[in-house]
């Protein structure tokens, strides 16, 4: 192609003034099993499924990528990155993994699988497609809701009462 002055690459640029191209839903669910250490409050993620509308699927390895490297990310988010300043002079303190935790490869789901819905395609985008990096993100947070729940069924099986916990925002177990 380079010898024959050929350009492999394609661009587009979306502008809102174009209304061929429509918003559009990105429909995506998940669901996790895991396992609590009540005494050190240590977790993991035994396992993660996740359903994701792609519409039709371009390159269907780079997106199954995208959707679980989006998904860790957001464990990252909810529940281990926190982003501290000194109250004093603004400086950032969380400015190495040490002190920022991000996720690391003990947070991964042990058994981790992504399904995309089929014959879906979208009409209103380019080659049919659908985002695939950004949803999965906000997935996460039912890594929060797993907890809670496994946490709710142990305090049921020491004879506690059931009652309203909170977790918080940022998880550090």
């Amino acid at each position: 192609a380079v010898n024959q002055g050929v350009s492999l690459s394609e661009q587009f640029m979306y502008t809102v003034s174009d209304r061929s191209l429509a918003n559009y839903p990105v429909h995506c669910f998940a669901v996790l099993e895991t396992e609590v250490d009540l005494l050190t409050g240590q977790y993991q993620i035994l396992r993660a499924d996740i359903l994701e509308d792609v519409g039709e699927s371009v390159s269907p390895f780079v997106d199954i990528g995208q959707i679980e490297g989006a998904f860790v990310m957001g464990l990252g988010y909810f529940h281990s990155e926190e982003i501290i300043y000194d109250k004093e002079d603004g400086r950032l303190l969380t400015n190495r993994t040490w002190t920022y935790w991000p996720p690391g490869a003990q947070d991964i789901p042990i058994d981790f699988r992504i399904t995309m819905r089929r014959n879906a395609p979208n009409p209103n985008f380019v080659l049919r497609s659908k985002a695939t990096g950004e949803p999965p993100l906000c997935l996460s947070v039912t890594l929060q809701h797993a907890l809670k729940m496994a946490i709710r069924s142990a305090r049921g099986d020491a004879g506690l009462p059931e009652e309203w916990f909170d977790l918080g925002a940022t998880l550090h177990l």
